[in-house]
């Protein structure tokens, strides 16, 4: 009785001295962010930021500092969060935004739930899944799962989750980042079919906060890549080829991840696994290649094209 709802919370926030407790789930997550610069003294610059719904929205929750490190690995999709103490800001304008699986879902944007150490000391707590009750009205996590049969009519950019068996991990290859001289992204390059086509997802995965899973990418693993963005190469390169490439809020998983996670009830996902059921491991295996350097997109086949 004493809970507040987020399209209550946008409306009221700046008229009220004391926020009420809010219940949320997390729908999406974002990779950690670190923000540390040489000249400035913080102990610990982190920021990640969640996607976090109610019966009545879904708004952006921000968690800071020392409080990534401790909560950042427990908040997984899916989580039902009781927040008693947080304060409300005006909302970051240039943050990106992960594509919502239910698209009649309101979005509470003006404003963002921050959670810090202090001013006030944010008071967070986990409710177990199996005490969450049907009557608090809060939405379930949606997906928008493709089959490969399915990506060549996408549009470049479209924003989409997938789930295939892996044939080929390349090595872990770096990237300099626009305009910051020596920092580097990590990725690699993998390769996913899921048995609606003879071509495989080609998957860009760069490392999110997620290094045990990066490490572990091999074939024969059953993997599922959400919030991915289609790239088309939309220059005049005809030896081009589309591809999937993370997000900032793309969350990867292989065997041995997937239990209780969110998407074990999608159709799509229970449709792969019936198909896995019906093909041979064995010959599976002849087809799957790992490592060495895989160029892509392909360059074009004659210098003077080039």
């Amino acid at each position: 009785s004493k809970l507040t709802n987020l399209g209550h919370l946008e409306m009221t926030w700046r008229s009220r001295v004391q926020l009420r407790p809010l219940l949320v789930r997390i729908l999406h997550k974002s990779r950690l962010r670190y923000y540390g610069k040489p000249e400035k003294t913080m102990d610990m610059p982190y920021q990640a930021y969640f996607e976090v719904a109610d019966g009545s929205g879904m708004m952006s929750m921000v968690l800071w500092n020392s409080l990534c490190p401790e909560w950042y690995n427990s908040m997984k999709v899916g989580t039902v969060l009781l927040l008693e103490k947080y304060a409300i800001k005006d909302s970051y304008p240039f943050r990106t935004q992960p594509t919502p699986g239910d698209s009649q879902m309101k979005r509470f944007a003006t404003i963002e739930i921050s959670l810090n150490v202090r001013n006030p000391p944010a008071k967070i707590s986990i409710i177990p899944e199996e005490m969450v009750k049907p009557e608090w009205g809060l939405p379930e996590v949606k997906y928008r799962f493709i089959t490969r049969s399915e990506l060549d009519g996408l549009p470049h950019n479209y924003s989409c989750d997938v789930i295939g068996l892996v044939t080929f991990v390349g090595r872990a290859e770096r990237a300099r980042k626009r305009g910051h001289c020596e920092d580097f992204w990590l990725y690699r390059w993998a390769h996913a079919i899921d048995g609606t086509s003879d071509q495989p997802f080609i998957l860009e995965l760069f490392a999110t906060s997620q290094p045990d899973v990066f490490e572990r990418i091999h074939p024969m693993t059953y993997l599922v890549c959400t919030q991915m963005r289609v790239v088309r190469d939309l220059s005049e390169n005809p030896s081009s080829t589309i591809y999937l490439t993370t997000s900032n809020e793309s969350q990867i998983f292989i065997t041995g991840w997937h239990k209780g996670q969110p998407y074990t009830k999608d159709t799509k996902v229970q449709n792969f696994i019936q198909w896995m059921k019906s093909q041979s491991e064995a010959e599976q295996i002849k087809k799957t290649l790992i490592g060495g350097y895989y160029p892509f997109p392909r360059p074009p086949n004659s210098f003077s094209d080039y």
